[in-house]
């Protein structure tokens, strides 16, 4: 069925099954996210046996993960502004092509500066991936049944982040580094195939691209994550300050140049919509608390209880696990039910689950630890999928490419925080630190669970912007 009467049946008749274009549209875009996000796991995995095979230090191989991040935030809302105005799937497609030319680049690296340089570009095409895949899962589904599309992201990006490590291990020890990269390619094209005529055609703004915002957008975001990863490194207090400095100068700038647009690359307009804002909030405490979790929990099991790595690997699953088991279940639900309601459980129940993990006992055994960051990972996992679906049904339909590029940015500036400040309670507590950090991890959860909660009792949109959401969702270029 061509896209035009697909989208124009699927318009007239909302309840009627996704067509089999719309199934591989669907899943060309989990398999990007897939790969967007397993680049990120297996190349920390990898980190140390990179730095031995090119002969750096690993304080200068941190910049192959730093590099990455910090070019996928830096550019993720220009990326999002542009698929609003080019269409979300050339964009999409862009970068799927960018991203498997730099994973190219990355296996033949000879040197640490071309390593960066390439992941710099992977970042770059792993942005305009993860900008836009939220908009084109909403292009797919109709609103009644979003949580289920958002879920089945949730529940991709939860797996990629749980297998990552052993993905890494398995290919370390059949080959080398440059093979991680490379197992990239033949997925990626394999995506690209089944994208290319599915993915469906979006309604473009009639707006420009404004270049100096989008500068002006890269300067103030690369500023910031590079404050944050440079505290992380406790660098000295010049060089953090005067990259928030650089950060804040910029952003104000930002704000001035886009004051009355209509569609500004950085959203003040959806943050007017208390359910947009508080979801923000929400995305960040979370990801915040993951990130001080995921950070300080190696730290915590092999220095302070004196685990081995592959113990660590395996107590580390269960978080993981129980977020890829409770993403699609919460995202049903989130269909029926307040997404402010189940989030704001799923985050309560991640503060207890984070606070039983910062009062474990002095030799606990596995089992103990197996159980608390399952709990911890099936109050994350309740939590991803109706926050989801909140970011992009509280935008306007034409505005879904800016909700899809705030999710990815929260999601980045969370962990990014919470990676920072696990340097933080280090440097504070001591041998103390891990637990300080889980706690500090508790109070985000506990925090986003309230402004999750504060999503109950926001005023509903009007009948015109709902209609506004609901409007067709698409149509032909």
């Amino acid at each position: 069925m061509p896209t035009e009467e697909r989208l124009e049946t699927s318009a007239r008749n909302p309840d009627a099954p996704m067509t089999p274009l719309e199934r591989r549209g669907m899943a060309a875009i989990l398999l990007s996210v897939s790969l967007a996000t397993l680049d990120t796991a297996i190349a920390n995995t990898a980190l140390p046996a990179i730095a031995a095979d090119l002969h750096t230090t690993p304080a200068a191989s941190v910049w192959i993960i730093n590099a990455y991040q910090l070019a996928m935030v830096a550019t993720l809302l220009p990326f999002a502004a542009l698929g609003g105005i080019l269409g979300h799937r050339r964009v999409y497609l862009a970068g799927l092509i960018v991203f498997l030319v730099a994973s190219a680049v990355c296996a033949f690296s000879w040197s640490l500066p071309t390593l960066v340089a390439a992941r710099l570009l992977q970042g770059i095409g792993a942005a305009a991936i993860m900008s836009v895949n939220a908009a084109l899962i909403s292009a797919i589904f109709p609103p009644h049944r979003l949580g289920r599309g958002v879920g089945l992201n949730a529940l991709v990006v939860g797996i990629a982040f749980a297998v990552g490590p052993t993905v890494a291990s398995i290919v370390l020890s059949l080959g080398t580094w440059p093979w991680l990269f490379a197992v990239n390619l033949p997925v990626g094209v394999f995506a690209l195939i089944i994208a290319w005529p599915s993915l469906p055609q979006t309604k473009r703004a009639e707006h420009g691209f404004d270049r100096v915002a989008a500068l002006l957008n890269v300067v103030t975001f690369a500023s910031l994550i590079f404050a944050l990863g440079e505290a992380a490194q406790r660098a000295p207090a010049r060089i953090v300050l005067a990259a928030f400095g650089l950060a804040l100068v910029a952003g104000i700038l930002l704000l001035r140049r886009e004051r009355g647009h209509p569609a500004p690359m950085l959203p003040v307009d959806l943050f007017r919509r208390p359910m947009f804002a508080l979801s923000t909030m929400t995305a960040i405490c979370s990801f915040a608390a993951q990130g001080l979790a995921f950070v300080s929990l190696p730290f915590f099991f092999e220095s302070v209880l004196g685990r081995s790595q592959v113990e660590t690997g395996f107590l580390m699953t269960p978080w993981s696990a129980l977020v890829a088991l409770m993403a699609p279940l919460a995202g049903r639900l989130s269909d029926r039910h307040a997404p402010g309601l189940l989030g704001g459980v799923g985050l309560a129940i991640l503060c207890v689950g984070m606070v039983s993990l910062a009062m474990l006992p002095a030799e606990p055994h596995a089992l103990e630890i197996c159980i608390r960051m399952a709990i911890c990972g099936a109050g994350f996992g309740f939590f991803q999928s109706p926050n989801l679906k909140a970011f992009m049904s509280s935008a306007p339909r034409e505005r879904s490419g800016g909700a899809s590029g705030t999710i990815a940015t929260s999601r980045l500036i969370g962990q990014a925080t919470g990676a920072a400040l696990v340097a933080l309670c280090f440097s504070v507590a001591g041998k103390h630190g891990p637990a300080l950090a889980l706690s500090l991890g508790a109070a985000f959860a506990g925090a986003g669970s309230v402004a999750s909660g504060l999503r109950l009792i926001t005023r509903k949109p009007s009948k015109a912007a709902s209609d506004n959401i609901a409007a067709e969702p698409s149509q032909k270029a």
